[in-house]
């Protein structure tokens, strides 16, 4: 009896092992960039044992980071099982995709086109299309959410802005929206951080707001868009602004202002909000 009893434990603990959700990492080869790119996967908890499709949320990280950070950092398995299992988010395939690393001045990091790292070529006509021809998700604009943060909170915006008719929400996490030179940039002309710098001034999310054509900003109030950003940030005056060209162009958008700064303790709360957010988003 002891030993049956046993054999049942361990067959209950491997079911559960077997049905838990995951984090899986994953690799693609660009044409676009020349490079094999690393990402990871958020596979909810029943996802190997059915043929359901599922909601998609891309996760973007931010500048001296990568595509692991959501998972090590942001503790986004924990965050994701739990809002799920409570109810507060639904089940969804969440994709963490690589865009840099910590050496900013040497390796090229962001998710716009630059000369030599036409990364938003990469993201639109490689990686989307193999990761949701690859995984089961539900490939269209009522069930794809995209955010991040810092400068993935930047891209996040940017990429709604240009491809409304992809996403049905953006949240924006301490949003890298805008930049201006200085001169110690100036300075260093030539460097990959100049490069990134660069991009982010000529996509700026911003610019993009205020020269909104009609046709455009019907575009834009198709999408669900949240804004969220640390009373101590120092990119919280963009960001602020950014919710301001939103409401004159009366695109509807939320915006939380929290205690706390450009760090992971923010960020790990507000990925409480950001999954809920885009569940709602997502058309039922």
């Amino acid at each position: 009896m002891k030993r049956l009893f046993i054999s049942l434990l361990m067959i209950l603990a491997f079911s559960a092992a077997a049905s838990a959700s995951k984090v899986v990492t994953d690799s693609i080869y660009s044409k676009t960039l020349n490079f094999t790119h690393k990402y990871n996967v958020y596979l909810p908890d029943g996802y190997d044992r059915s043929d359901k499709k599922y909601p998609v949320v891309y996760l973007l990280h931010g500048m001296y980071g990568g595509y692991s950070d959501w998972q090590e950092m942001g503790k986004m398995k924990l965050v994701a099982d739990e809002l799920i299992s409570s109810g507060e988010a639904c089940e969804m395939v969440i994709v963490m995709p690589n865009a840099g690393d910590w050496d900013i001045y040497k390796v090229q990091n962001g998710y716009y086109n630059i000369p030599g790292w036409n990364y938003e070529d990469f993201f639109f006509k490689e990686f989307m299309p193999e990761v949701e021809k690859k995984y089961r998700v539900l490939s269209d604009k009522g069930h794809r959410a995209i955010m991040g943060l810092s400068m993935g909170g930047g891209g996040s915006v940017v990429y709604c802005q240009k491809h409304p008719d992809m996403f049905s929400s953006c949240y924006a996490m301490s949003a890298w929206l805008d930049t201006k030179y200085t001169d110690e940039e100036k300075a260093r002309q030539g460097d990959m951080l100049h490069m990134l710098n660069r991009s982010v001034r000529q996509n700026s999310a911003l610019d993009f707001v205020d020269n909104a054509d009609e046709n455009t900003v019907k575009a834009l109030k198709s999408v669900k868009w949240f804004i969220d950003c640390g009373d101590e940030d120092s990119l919280l005056d963009q960001n602020v602004l950014f919710y301001q060209k939103m409401r004159e162009k009366k695109i509807k958008a939320e915006l939380r202002v929290r205690n706390s700064g450009h760090n992971w303790e923010y960020w790990h709360t507000a990925l409480r909000l950001a999954l809920p957010f885009a569940s709602r988003s997502f058309i039922q």
